[in-house]
């Protein structure tokens, strides 16, 4: 199922820099998210969050809108996903951005979702999250757990465009023909035992070992054709070298 971006919107809880900002509209627009939303901070330099988000993902810049307060900002929103990367029993419980991804995508197609982000030091406090009806967490290394703004918005849009891309049907393969691999065994073991490789009172029993490795492979037709010219020309050699 694809999301329906146009009901996606990304709300900057006062955002600290403009250039941040300005990242942002380049992540969004880059998994194809073009609603941006900032609260309590006016302000910014807009020239500063052009450059940063290039050219490409100005007409963003130019559209985000404005709001002094959150519970404005959020209140045409049926769905509220905040971020965090503090974790306690009163934030959680806490969703994966895969996880996340999933539900947004469904009730997308009806709906209209806010993705919140805090500011960059301090991220969402306990009073923004009860606005949220789920809070996605960023696994992170414990060396450094914080995440730049942009990187944070990027993951999440990036998890929602995954999970609405139509799923790839991957190639079947032609296998061999029984009878097509049958002869390339038989002619590996004429090979082998022209060389004394197999032990003639048991000569079944590498060739198992054989067939094994050669079943895991899964072999094609074309691929028993090549090993089974290599075989005639160690034959050939083999056969030469006695003579």
């Amino acid at each position: 199922m694809k999301a329906k971006t146009k009901n996606i919107s990304i709300v900057l809880y006062k955002p600290k820099y403009a250039g941040n900002i300005g990242s942002v509209a380049r992540a969004a627009k880059n998994m194809g998210i073009d609603n941006i939303i900032v609260v309590g901070t006016a302000d910014m330099d807009t020239e500063e969050m052009k450059k940063r988000s290039t050219h490409l993902a100005v007409d963003v810049v130019d559209k985000i809108q404005y709001f002094n307060h959150l519970d404005a900002a959020l209140g045409e929103f049926s769905y509220i996903v905040g971020t965090t990367s503090r974790l306690g029993k009163a934030r959680g419980p806490f969703i994966s951005p895969r996880a996340i991804a999933e539900r947004v995508v469904n009730i997308s197609r009806k709906n209209k979702i806010a993705l919140l982000f805090g500011p960059e030091d301090t991220g969402l406090s306990n009073d923004e999250l009860r606005y949220c009806h789920a809070v996605a967490t960023i696994p992170t290394a414990r060396e450094l757990k914080s995440i730049n703004l942009s990187h944070a918005v990027m993951i999440i849009c990036y998890e929602i465009f995954v999970t609405s891309m139509p799923a790839r049907e991957e190639g079947i393969p032609k296998l061999a023909l029984s009878k097509e691999t049958e002869g390339m065994y038989g002619q590996i073991k004429t090979l082998l035992a022209d060389i004394e490789f197999l032990n003639p009172e048991n000569p079944d029993y590498w060739m198992m070992h054989l067939r094994r490795l050669f079943n895991r492979a899964g072999l094609l037709s074309r691929e028993v054709k090549i090993i089974r010219g290599i075989c005639r020309q160690l034959e050939w050699y083999a056969h030469h070298k006695k003579t």
